[in-house]
């Protein structure tokens, strides 16, 4: 028995002194001692004084910068809104730059070894497999049908029934509803039906989310070393935390089962697909939840910022219902796929939107080795680089004096649309690691926008809003976006069947 306790004694003291001395190390290559103006300011929160957002100070900083990069010593992040540096990191020195150990340490309880957490050998397999599922015509028949869907069956009525009561409703947590269904249809081959008519409370969704968020908030804590000991000790956010993802793993893998039970072979979801080659249960659960967190939040903070954009330019509603009529003649339908085609100015606008509120604000990798970015900031091995999609939206020098204001028309050459260099417009990412979904949450932004817009006039509670974000994955505005549903006169029918995509 003494020397059990010995024994104990010494290993908890190892494990003390160690994670001790690992947060010395973690401090001192932070440099929190560092005294230059931005470090300073960050850590007094100084900045909140001028600007509402971090992300705003974020782009004073670099619209401020010579090179569009500035250097965060207390972070050990060196953040860009270089397009050349972007493409440097996301392309021409693509495999220097990984996701990184502490990118996929702070997701890896809720995303394991999903696409989005995982670099090498298994980021190629589960990219090869997904771009084969998703760029077949049949799959993506499939999700475009389950929007439709949604939208007749749940939406339309949703903003009837508040426009008919004039109910202020809160358009952000609809979207949320709207494409959470939709993402858990597409992934799982589940309804949770969060979008019926009473609003239902989703314990799924709760759960998701919940997961999502404190995943989120371990990257804001002033060492790593903080929340591994509060999950070691399995306290405060970190128990949260396990709780969460265990109703998740408790769904996930009920679904696994009763797939493995009832058979594959009239399922469309990805889950089902996936199914077909992978036998390993853990891992297929990774995949699909990691589609799961990319398919939800993103589509759903997209539209939020689009409608709150529209609320302030009535001239480009009109410009879209416009253009509908145009396409769509005297049809009373909502337009079809190769309809949404013709739409460029539809396309241009929910462009111009992304490009100055990305869903995702920035992206950040861990440099394996020293190298220097073409603009001549040296990066040392170890260090984390960001690029600021947020930020680049705003840059004079990428977007021209204009780049502040609201322009469809920039995306538009004799009233056709032309996409921009992905390194300037990054919102879907570049390189080897560029957004496979892209088509498929374009699609599902239009698909809502134009019944929207079709169907009602959304009148915004608060014109003058400005976003305030809640820190997270993906862009969300605390207070969500309160509006008045107006419906217009005439009905609105939905195609219940796309043409081919």
């Amino acid at each position: 028995m003494d020397f059990v306790a010995a024994f104990s004694f010494l290993f908890f003291g190892f494990t003390i002194l160690f994670s001790v001395f690992s947060i010395l190390i973690y401090i001192w290559r932070l440099k929190p001692w560092c005294n230059c103006d931005v470090c300073k300011a960050y850590l007094s929160s100084s900045w909140r004084k001028d600007f509402t957002n971090l992300c705003d100070w974020y782009t004073h900083l670099l619209r401020n910068s010579k090179t569009g990069t500035v250097h965060f010593h207390v972070l050990g992040n060196i953040i860009t809104a270089n397009p050349e540096n972007v493409e440097h990191m996301i392309k021409t020195k693509f495999d220097n730059y990984p996701k990184g150990k502490p990118f996929s340490a702070l997701l890896g309880d809720l995303l394991g070894r999903g696409i989005f957490n995982v670099d090498g050998d298994s980021w190629k397999f589960q990219r090869k497999m997904a771009s084969f599922e998703l760029g077949s015509v049949s799959i993506r028949m499939y999700a475009f049908d389950l929007i439709n869907t949604e939208i007749r069956e749940r939406l339309i009525p949703l903003l009837s029934s508040a426009a008919a009561r004039q109910e202020v409703l809160d358009l952000q947590d609809v979207f949320r509803r709207f494409s959470f269904d939709n993402i858990c249809k597409f992934s799982f081959g589940l309804d949770p039906g969060c979008l019926e008519l009473s609003l239902p409370v989703c314990d799924f969704a709760l759960a998701f989310d919940s997961a999502s968020k404190l995943s989120a908030e371990r990257a804001l804590a002033a060492s790593p070393m903080v929340w591994k000991i509060k999950r070691l000790l399995n306290i405060g956010s970190e128990r949260e935390l396990k709780e969460a993802i265990k109703k998740v793993n408790e769904l996930a893998e009920g679904m696994i089962n009763q797939k493995r039970k009832v058979g594959l072979s009239n399922s469309n979801d990805l889950l089902s697909r996936f199914m077909t080659s992978i036998s390993d249960d853990r891992y297929l659960r990774d995949i699909v939840i990691s589609f799961l967190l990319a398919g939800r939040d993103t589509v759903a903070s997209g539209l939020t910022s689009f409608f709150w954009i529209l609320s302030q330019h009535p001239e480009v509603v009109s410009a879209i219902r416009e253009e509908m009529e145009k396409v769509t003649g005297s049809s009373q339908e909502l337009p079809s796929y190769q309809e949404m085609l013709q739409m460029h100015y539809l396309n241009a606008a929910i462009h111009e939107s992304l490009r100055l509120y990305p869903p995702v604000q920035f992206d950040s990798k861990f440099a394996q080795e020293d190298d220097i970015l073409p603009d001549g900031t040296f990066v040392p091995r170890g260090t984390r680089a960001t690029y600021h999609q947020y930020a680049m939206g705003r840059m004079e020098q990428v977007w021209g004096p204009d780049c502040l204001d609201f322009k469809p028309e920039r995306w538009l050459k004799k009233g056709v649309f032309v996409p921009e260099n992905p390194f300037k417009f990054t919102v879907f990412h570049a390189g080897p690691r560029i957004c496979l979904g892209k088509e498929l949450a374009l699609v599902e932004m239009k698909t809502v926008a134009l019944a929207i817009i079709r169907g009602f006039n959304t009148v915004a509670e608060d014109p003058d809003q400005v976003p305030r974000f809640i820190p997270g994955f993906t862009a969300t505005v605390r207070g969500g976006l309160p509006v008045v549903m107006q419906e217009k006169e005439r009905s609105l029918k939905i195609h219940q069947q796309p043409t081919s995509m």
